[in-house]
């Protein structure tokens, strides 16, 4: 048995130490939000936060989130910025497919925390490690600025 905090809860999960904290999260927690997209930390479909950092869940061991917070898609709409950034992308309608935007929305979440009006290069930078196979870009761009905006 595995005891995390995850979204502000303690869940315990009966998994073993070196399953991959994405799995531990979907199959051992039924929390779908977070999704598998490459299991190489290529894509960022997996992105949750720990300790309010974004990682790539589908390569890291659920015992290296033992101890610390980890936040999930299904977390952010009690968060301020996290609300901030699923209005913005759905007042700008950026989802096409949606299937990475869990992931967009994390990195996203973590940028505004760190950097209340981000430039395009530090959007760029940010969200390099998530890739859209929609091309929705420009969009998830407008989105982060509007979010930023909106939180001032």
């Amino acid at each position: 048995m595995t005891s995390l905090n995850v979204n502000g809860q303690p869940l315990t999960v009966d998994v073993p130490d070196d399953m991959p904290l994405l799995w531990a999260l979907r199959d051992g927690a039924g929390m779908t939000g977070t999704k598998f997209g490459c299991g190489i930390a290529q894509c960022g479909a997996c992105t949750v936060h720990l300790d309010g950092k974004p990682v790539r869940s589908c390569v890291m061991p659920v015992s290296a989130a033992k101890g610390k917070a980890v936040t999930t898609i299904e977390g952010m709409a009690k968060d301020k910025v996290g609300h901030a950034v699923q209005t913005a992308w759905r007042k700008l309608d950026v989802v096409q497919c949606g299937y990475c935007q869990s992931g967009q929305i994390m990195s996203a979440t973590a940028l505004l925390k760190e950097k209340h009006k981000p430039t395009d290069a530090d959007i760029d930078q940010a969200m390099s490690g998530n890739v859209c196979r929609c091309a929705t870009y420009v969009r998830i761009r407008a989105a982060i600025h509007a979010a930023a905006a909106s939180l001032v």
